[in-house]
């Protein structure tokens, strides 16, 4: 079941890549204080998620800051290795945050998994966004059809905050 407004985000292992470099954290660690933007998607380097999804919080992070989010963090099922490459080549370290969920867990431990084998993806988290606030989760946004950003994009993020 997707996790839910007034929820905790849940605590599962993962890796924390930022400008410092990668480090092992829990999920809940990154996540848990503060006001957060988290936004999943389904892979590092895929066109949507490459092209569309990050590029747009990257381009809305000054706003979102000054809408009161403490960080931006982006997730998704991929090694920390593929993930640091993707941060850099897009120029989001030092603005946003990454969490390598590398096995899954967390998009399981989240309900925001997606089985993308048909594609020879494996499973991997479905496209969304959540604003959490001290470790509970306010608002989830998951997208309903593949290729789109529209709910879980920066724009209806930063209509969720004015809200």
């Amino acid at each position: 079941m997707t996790i839910q407004p007034g929820q905790p985000i849940a605590s599962v292992p993962v890796k924390h890549v930022t400008e410092s470099g990668v480090e092992d954290a829990t999920s809940a660690d990154i996540l848990g204080t503060g006001t957060v933007v988290f936004f999943t998607v389904p892979g590092a380097f895929t066109p949507t998620c490459h092209l569309n999804h990050l590029p747009g919080y990257l381009a809305a992070a000054d706003q979102l800051k000054a809408a009161g989010v403490d960080k931006i963090v982006c997730g998704t099922v991929n090694d920390h290795h593929v993930v640091k490459a993707w941060a850099e080549s897009t120029g989001a370290l030092g603005t946003i945050e990454f969490i390598a969920d590398g096995l899954g867990k967390l998009a399981s431990a989240l309900g925001l998994e997606r089985d993308l084998s048909g594609g020879g993806l494996g499973m991997r988290f479905n496209r969304a966004s959540l604003l959490i606030r001290n470790g509970m989760v306010e608002t989830v946004n998951v997208e309903g059809a593949p290729g789109e950003v529209t709910s879980s994009g920066a724009p209806a993020m930063l209509e969720a905050l004015r809200s």
